[in-house]
């Protein structure tokens, strides 16, 4: 546990990234759709009346800058939590003290608490009466989907606040700032830096401000000057400086992409490759999990419109469990595009919850006696008899009841004029009569 001291430290110790950390929300970059002029947010720190809130984003985003921003605004004690490092008598000891200044003083206290999500629900839970009563403030910060992570009562006394992604253009300001401040970045130094460099840099820090700075600072401190004592950045030391980032595949941001990759087979084949590839190759997850996807989709989503949709995607299973990665790549592509060219029905989805429905509404069900078991000696008696062999028939059908007797008239499967289905449609029709 610390009081919150951005910007108490001596700065020569100090990173770059952080002597360059905004002071206010004048220096600010990003995330304007919050923060910026005229916004809630923004009102709320400006006027010292910053409610419980959740900051919700992707790494480097800022919402651990806000924070700071927040301590610098606020006229009570500012306290930050990590939630790796913390417990629950943590918790209580801010809490406690929280009590003793609000009663003896009037003042209130703001908790922050970073990383939120790493806070099982024991410890999320004693915050609540402290933030229901109003002894704390409480923000919290999060990479993770708030409401997969945060306990419902926390999430539903909290505002929550969306941060967006940085830009590579972000990371641009942040380091044309750090080049012309004299007193938290480089401008004491004689410093050029190529256009070109800087755009490098800023590339490779995919909107990660931080990640950007630290990359200028090491390319400014470790570049041999000049023999007038400037330093040159160029392309090359910019490359040299940073490195193309492992990108993270936490819970949240897999359910995410697969979420994406099955709604894009329903509308688009370079998406659901560019998902279903991204996904693998880029961040490492297991392409059995969007084979399997597939399959679910198949029926789901195609059905009886193309069945052979379903046999590609079985295939493709086969191609990975024999072939592996990379080799089977092609296979499962090929029956990704081949279930998003196929003609939609989701009337297998809807059988299915016709079906239910039913089976909901009876409270039991009783075979009719034509189609009961007629194996052994004595059915007759009991009444089982009556069934009509359909292959005796023309066209192979006879009219007959084959539900039970309350719903009898019930439509379960209804296809559509989809494909394969639009035949299979033109049949029902005949057999119903229509």
């Amino acid at each position: 546990m610390d009081l919150f001291s951005f910007g108490e430290e001596p700065a020569g110790g100090r990173l770059l990234a952080d002597r360059m950390r905004p002071e206010n929300l004048d220096e600010y970059i990003g995330q304007e759709h919050i923060v910026g002029q005229g916004k809630l947010l923004r009102r709320a720190i400006e006027a010292d009346q910053v409610s419980s809130i959740l900051l919700y984003g992707p790494p480097g985003c800022g919402k651990t800058t806000l924070a700071h921003i927040i301590s610098h605004h606020t006229q009570g004690e500012f306290v930050r939590l990590n939630a790796v490092e913390a417990s629950v008598k943590d918790v209580r000891e801010v809490i406690e003290r929280a009590q003793s200044n609000k009663s003896l003083y009037g003042s209130k206290t703001i908790l922050f608490l970073d990383e939120v999500h790493r806070f099982n629900s024991s410890r999320q839970d004693a915050l609540l009466p402290a933030v229901e009563k109003g002894t704390i403030i409480f923000i919290g910060a999060t990479t993770e989907n708030p409401f997969h992570y945060v306990n419902g009562a926390l999430l539903s006394r909290s505002t929550l606040f969306q941060l967006e992604s940085l830009t590579s253009e972000h990371s641009l300001v942040a380091m044309h700032r750090a080049l012309a401040d004299e007193k938290r970045g480089l401008g004491f130094m004689q410093l050029q830096a190529d256009e070109e460099a800087l755009q490098h840099i800023a590339g490779m820090a995919n909107g990660d401000i931080r990640r950007a700075l630290n990359a200028l600072e090491l390319a400014a401190m470790t570049t041999a000057p000049e023999a007038d004592g400037s330093v040159h950045i160029t392309l090359a030391v910019a490359e040299e400086s940073i490195r193309r980032p492992i990108v993270k595949a936490d819970e949240s941001t897999q359910y995410d992409i697969l979420s994406a990759f099955h709604k894009s087979i329903r509308g688009s084949s370079d998406a659901a490759l560019f998902w279903f590839l991204y996904a693998v190759e880029k961040l490492g997850m297991d392409p059995m999990t969007f084979i399997r996807r597939l399959i679910a989709a198949s029926s789901e989503d195609i059905g009886l419109a193309n069945p052979q949709a379903m046999v590609q995607a079985v295939s493709a299973l086969e191609a990975y469990r024999n072939n592996g990665w990379p080799e089977a790549r092609l296979n499962i592509a090929q029956a990704i595009l081949f279930a998003v060219e196929s003609p939609k029905s989701n009337a297998v989805v809807m059988a299915i919850s016709n079906a239910l429905d039913s089976i909901e509404e009876l409270k039991s069900a009783e075979v009719p006696l034509h189609l009961r078991d007629t194996h052994y000696k004595g059915s007759s008696v009991l009444g089982h008899e009556g069934y009509q062999y359909p292959h005796d028939h023309p066209g192979h059908y006879v009219k007959q009841e084959y539900l039970p007797k309350a719903i009898a008239r019930r439509v379960f499967y209804q296809a559509t004029e989809q494909g394969n289905e639009a035949k299979i449609r033109h049949n029902q029709g005949l057999r119903r009569g229509q």
